[in-house]
């Protein structure tokens, strides 16, 4: 009986200067409809990035990938771009930690998908020369362009 009585109680807190009934009469209104909102809504399903509990909890067939800790980031990216609901983790068994991606077997395709953009552009990424090694390589070649402009004015003058 305790029990029922203590499942059925609502608190409601209203800040007013004075109580009046038509004060009252409007929180209450408020209140029946925020019940009534919530019982009818559906309960929230998360989409994204989750837990592992949660992603196994939507009684989804669950299915795994394995990828490296660096690409990480870039691999959020892409998933959220294809509405991918994913659990990332972290496998430290081995002497390089690796990362386990949980995925919905139905997302099997959005996800195929994912990682075939997600590799296009890691390769593309690799393929791109390094601006730090261009820039030694100009650094280099002005250094000699300045020295051979030096040593030629040494001789300019001497003429």
């Amino acid at each position: 009986m305790q029990e029922e009585v203590e499942n059925r109680t609502v608190a409601l807190a209203v800040s007013t200067t004075r109580m009046t009934g038509r004060v009252l009469k409007a929180a209450l209104i408020k209140l029946l409809a925020e019940m009534k909102k919530s019982r009818d809504s559906p309960p929230q399903i998360p989409h994204g990035k989750q837990s592992v509990k949660e992603l196994i909890g939507q009684n989804a067939g669950v299915s795994n990938i394995e990828i490296t800790d660096k690409n990480i980031k870039s691999f959020e990216q892409v998933a959220r771009k294809y509405g991918v609901d994913y659990a990332l983790k972290k496998d430290t068994t081995g002497e390089k930690p690796k990362y386990l991606v949980f995925f919905k077997a139905r997302d099997a395709d959005a996800l195929t998908a994912a990682f075939t953009e997600y590799t296009a552009k890691v390769l593309k990424k690799d393929k791109q020369p390094s601006i730090l090694e261009q820039l030694a390589k100009f650094k280099v070649l002005v250094q000699t362009k300045v020295m051979d402009k030096v040593k030629n004015k040494d001789k300019e003058l001497t003429r």
